[in-house]
């Protein structure tokens, strides 16, 4: 490989020769066995000839025909601009789920025929074909897709030239001279089936499952290293003469990085892709980079007892193959990174509401009319590959709450019916009142184990939500709720092209909750809703600031590679900065420098001008990846009043981008927040707690009666604030902190609330709320990370008892990023 890694460093190898080949369409069948908790099957992949190849190096080869040469702007890095006039023929209802896949004969027969073990890939050996790598390595061209810890079993070519109907595809004027070779007609054939207008995506996905079913062709050498699977046909040399549809039979591991095996809140077993900074290579062979946009499909098998849950267009149906199997099949039209492929497997229940209430008759109260202006967009065409593009269906610009349901372990039913359900069409609404039409035609909300290491996380069709939202009011709720959904637009509609780059998903999707939720608050004025994000604001700043004090400088840049974001070497493989650092995952620089970047420009460019430009932005961009510059290029253009502001992107990108610490504007802007009357409110608070505080540690010595202080109701943020505050305080004495929590009821506080009484009660060794750390610790695991450091830096013996005996309980089932943090803290 020309990338050489270095195994010290903890950058993320993104080693796919994406620039060669890349996949176009995925098709997994797979098996789930919660006994060996191995996910087992195969995959086949659909390639073309990578863009760069075709320009540097066909000029005058046999395989570059003009055909080709025709639809070369359908690769990802070179979006066509297609007007999807018939998307609206398209229905995500049509389903192939009865289609059988390859049986478990074929892949008993490979293993009996000395399919290689682990220890053989790890070493070195190429296959049970044993190649000779010295005269064929230096020729052969080599086909490199992420994998890790992942047991491939066999790669073979497919016949898909055996399919039936499939002449119609090599029967067109364009194919007549092509060479009659069979493994030049099966590429043909696969260059015609993966650019099929989107108007025919149903059939395209009726010819992609009858293909992946076509028999194998012949075994194809491979071998694995510790992050890649590398592939080669003896004697091929180029990519146009690779095979263009190869199958992979392959095992999981269970202790692959890419999905956990845990149990959820009733015991029950299940499996689900967490979020891994490793992504999804350990659950299938894959382009990493972003810049393989890809279709999918997959078949998926388990035990009748469990569900299935997956990114895909279709609300799947199971299918009864034999008693006791279900089989559960899922596709999208959409080209996206495999990294956004998400899939959950258990004994989840779809929770219903009873009564249906106020869901639809609330509709049009939350929208907020767009200009004349912003609906000309909708009349030109999309800059993204063709798909069936709901920016272009008439029907979906106007559904302002898509199809959504709710699942939940048993256990949590009834919580989730009365308190989530109601908020998600209130926060889809609002949603659409502010940015326009939903990218994704469907939503399905999954409530994760407790082991799950974020609030949330959101998938094409799909967001898993952290058990941890549930207690406690509505707030938490419905921002992680609004945070989640903002990401259809900014992270999956619109993706960075470099990884590094995460502010433009996580700031975005942080700014827009703020937007999101006042919007869906319906009894809200604005000004109480501006109040809210001023308080917001404060919250953030100071997190920003406690962060930037406590990590690496290095990790703060929202753009680490500086000028070189975005660029590749020749095969396609980089690397992602940090990628791999454990910590990070627990950071949130970019959310909050992110938000705090478009915060600034709103409120320097004008709220109004701003959204109606954000707008603009997700018309041009959807179905796309873009650049920080892509953005901040087409917002200054877009509002002219910009140039009285003296904004550049150039002062934009070494303001905020490009480096580490509190950027310069946002020094300047510290202070205003305190004037909000929401944090005047706390202060106030504040002020009763610490003269009560003195009064107690006064009247504890002379035995003096309290008298009776009067303490205002706050909201969730306010709590925390006032939460906030307290712990800047040296001492408050244990009637106080007991006083405390009986006032605001912490306990059944949201768990951002509780997660400042926790701190509280680490710093004053309050022993009666041990307790309430030792629950947090278990229940919210999303959140609990730091509070074990807490523990330990206080050198108190129960205290760091107390952390020993929860990490102990918790370690088995805990996220692995989470567990090796707290591992160090601990040992």
């Amino acid at each position: 490989m020309e990338m050489q890694l270095d195994p010290t460093k903890d950058d993320l190898p993104l080693m796919a020769n994406t620039n060669h080949m890349i996949v176009k369409h995925y098709v997994l069948d797979l098996d789930v066995d919660f006994k060996s908790q191995v996910i087992e099957g195969n995959i086949v992949l659909f390639l073309e000839t990578g863009n760069r190849y075709r320009k540097a190096g066909c000029t005058g080869k046999e395989g570059c025909q003009s055909h080709l040469n025709e639809t070369c702007k359908t690769g990802a890095s070179e979006p066509c601009h297609v007007s999807v006039s018939n998307a609206s023929v398209f229905s995500s209802e049509v389903e192939y789920s009865d289609f059988a896949i390859c049986g478990k004969g074929e892949k008993d027969t490979s293993d009996k025929n000395g399919n290689h073990s682990n220890e053989e890939q790890a070493s070195g050996i190429a296959s049970s074909k044993n190649c000779d790598t010295e005269s064929h390595g230096n020729k052969d061209f080599l086909l490199v897709l992420d994998c890790c810890d992942l047991s491939v079993l066999k790669v073979e070519e497919v016949d898909i030239a055996a399919v039936s109907g499939i002449e119609k595809f090599i029967m067109s004027a364009e194919l007549t001279d092509v060479s009659k070779e069979l493994e030049n007609l099966r590429n043909q054939i696969v260059h015609k089936l993966v650019t099929l207008p989107s108007d025919r995506c149903q059939e395209q996905l009726y010819y992609y499952t009858c293909c992946s079913q076509a028999p194998g062709c012949g075994e194809l050498e491979f071998t694995t290293g510790s992050w890649s699977l590398e592939i080669r046909k003896r004697g091929v040399q180029t990519p146009t003469d690779f095979p263009h549809a190869i199958r992979i039979w392959y095992k999981t591991k269970p202790e692959g990085r890419s999905v956990t095996w845990t149990t959820d809140q009733s015991g029950r077993p299940c499996v689900y892709t967490m979020g891994s900074p490793i992504n999804n290579r350990a659950l299938f062979p894959c382009q990493e980079p972003p810049i393989a946009l890809s279709t999918w499909q997959a078949s998926v098998r388990a035990s009748a007892a469990f569900v299935v849950l997956m990114s895909g267009e279709n609300s799947a149906e199971p299918v009864q193959l034999q008693e006791g199997v279900m089989s559960w099949y899922y596709y999208v039209t959409m080209p996206m990174p495999a990294s956004t492929f998400t899939i959950a497997v258990g004994c989840w229940q779809e929770v219903k509401q009873q009564c249906f209430t106020a869901a639809t008759e609330t509709e049009d109260e939350f929208s907020v009319p767009f200009s004349q202006a912003d609906f000309r967009w909708h009349k030109e065409s999309c800059g993204h590959v063709e798909y069936p593009c709901r920016f272009q269906n008439p029907a979906a610009t106007l559904q302002r709450i898509i199809p959504y349901r709710v699942f939940a372990p048993l256990c949590l039913m009834e919580c989730c019916e009365e308190h989530l359900l109601q908020l998600i069409p209130q926060c889809l609404s609002a949603a659409y009142s502010t940015l326009g039409t939903h990218p994704f035609s469907r939503l399905d909300v999954l409530i994760v184990p407790s082991n799950f290491s974020s609030l949330g996380m959101a998938s094409p069709h799909i967001i898993f939500l952290s058990q941890s939202v549930l207690p406690g009011g509505s707030h938490l709720r419905g921002t992680r709720l609004c945070h989640e959904i903002a990401h259809s637009w900014f992270g999956l509609a619109i993706g960075a092209r470099d990884w590094t780059e995460e502010w433009i998903s996580e700031g975005f999707a942080t700014f827009l909750e703020d937007i999101f939720w006042t919007r869906a608050q319906q009894q809200l004025s604005y000004d109480e809703g501006k109040e809210q994000q001023e308080l917001k604001a404060l919250l953030r700043w100071r997190r920003l600031r406690d962060e930037v004090q406590n990590s690496e400088e290095e990790l703060q840049v929202l753009r680490p590679h500086k000028e070189s974001t975005g660029e590749v070497s020749e095969s396609g493989a980089s690397v992602v900065k940090h990628g791999l650092k454990e910590e990070k995952v627990f950071m949130q620089v970019h959310y909050l420098k992110g938000f705090f970047l478009l915060r600034f420009l709103a409120s320097t460019l004008g709220e109004a001008s701003y959204l109606a430009s954000l707008r603009k932005f997700v018309h041009k961009f959807h179905g796309q990846l873009v650049l920080s510059q892509d953005f901040l290029s087409m917002l200054l253009e877009d509002i002219p009043e910009q140039k009285e502001s003296g904004l550049t992107v150039e002062s934009i990108t070494q303001n905020w981008l490009d480096t580490s610490g509190i950027p310069k504007p946002l020094l300047e802007e510290g202070e205003t927040w305190k004037e909000c009357k929401l944090v005047q409110q706390v202060r106030t608070e504040v002020t009763k707690w610490i003269q009560a505080n003195q009064r107690i540690r006064k009247s504890s010595k002379k035995k003096r009666k309290q008298e009776e202080v009067v303490f205002q109701k706050l909201l969730p943020d306010q709590l925390v604030l006032l939460l906030e505050y307290l712990l800047e305080e040296k001492t408050l004495c244990p009637r106080t902190l007991q006083h405390l929590e009986k006032t605001y009821q912490l306990h059944d506080q949201d768990a951002e609330v509780r997660h400042r009484w926790c701190e509280l009660v680490v710093k004053h060794k309050y022993v009666p709320g041990y307790g309430d750390i030792e629950k947090f610790l278990r229940e919210d695991q999303a959140m609990g990370v730091y509070l074990y450091g807490e523990l330990m830096l206080n050198e108190d013996a129960k205290q760091q008892e107390l952390a020993f005996k929860c990490f102990a309980a918790a370690q088995e089932q805990m996220d692995m990023s989470a567990a090796k943090v707290v591992a160090e803290m601990l040992f």
